[in-house]
């Protein structure tokens, strides 16, 4: 029974004699997102720096048109910045470092470039096959070689980053199985050696997927 008007407000709500008066209060933290409520990591607002200076460098590179395109280049470099740092771990398959994988990547992103370029863009694409200036005898040359370009686009996007990938790979077990052989003042020698190929590894891991994602952006741009 109600004694005054304020005992609506007593704490009375529980199951099976658990209290639930204060589960109002924690709902709004399970319900909103982490970065509402919890103050992020440092690692957190460097990945997110550095998608923003992505963002802004490949807007540069579309010319400012399709802003919101950034983010499938973003997601591409991601994708692939993180599948070449999990190669460097040892026993784990770098699936970067195969044309299956890396193709599968790039000739989509090229055909679909193609397919809208063609379609809706005929007499620009067609433009770009002769460059400005170029004389009017070597007009038929230059549209071959600018075919043949085009065509060997998605073939160098995917041979560049699996030969960068497996380069290393291979240098650093070929000296990693060398070891077994050596004399103890050579083997220091080599785990230095190991150490500083591995530190080269992981700037061919990031520059190599920063170079794909780019080249992508680049050959959409050319399309607009």
């Amino acid at each position: 029974m109600m004694t005054n008007l304020f005992s609506v407000f007593d704490p009375s709500t529980n199951i099976m004699n658990f209290s639930l008066n204060w589960l109002s209060t924690f709902l709004g933290i399970l319900l909103l997102p982490m970065s509402f409520w919890l103050m992020p990591m440092r690692f957190n607002i460097i990945w997110m720096n550095i998608i923003y200076k992505l963002h802004m460098e490949f807007k540069i590179l579309l010319n400012n048109k399709n802003s919101g395109s950034t983010f499938i280049f973003i997601s591409l470099f991601s994708f692939i910045l993180f599948n070449n740092f999990l190669g460097l771990f040892p026993y784990i398959f770098t699936s970067s470092s195969h044309l299956t994988m890396t193709l599968t990547l790039a000739l989509p992103l090229w055909l679909s470039f193609m397919i809208y370029g063609w379609f809706n863009h005929t007499q620009h694409m067609f433009a770009h096959l002769v460059p400005q200036g170029t004389p009017p005898v070597l007009m038929p040359f230059m549209v071959c070689i600018e075919t043949i370009s085009n065509m060997i686009r998605p073939g160098t996007l995917a041979v560049r980053l699996t030969a960068n990938m497996i380069a290393g790979h291979l240098l650093l077990t070929l000296l990693g199985n060398t070891g077994i052989n050596m004399p103890m003042f050579m083997i220091w020698i080599l785990l230095i050696t190991q150490i500083l190929l591995l530190i080269l590894e992981s700037a061919v891991a990031i520059i190599q997927s920063y170079v794909f994602a780019v080249l992508s952006t680049l050959y959409s741009s050319e399309v607009n």
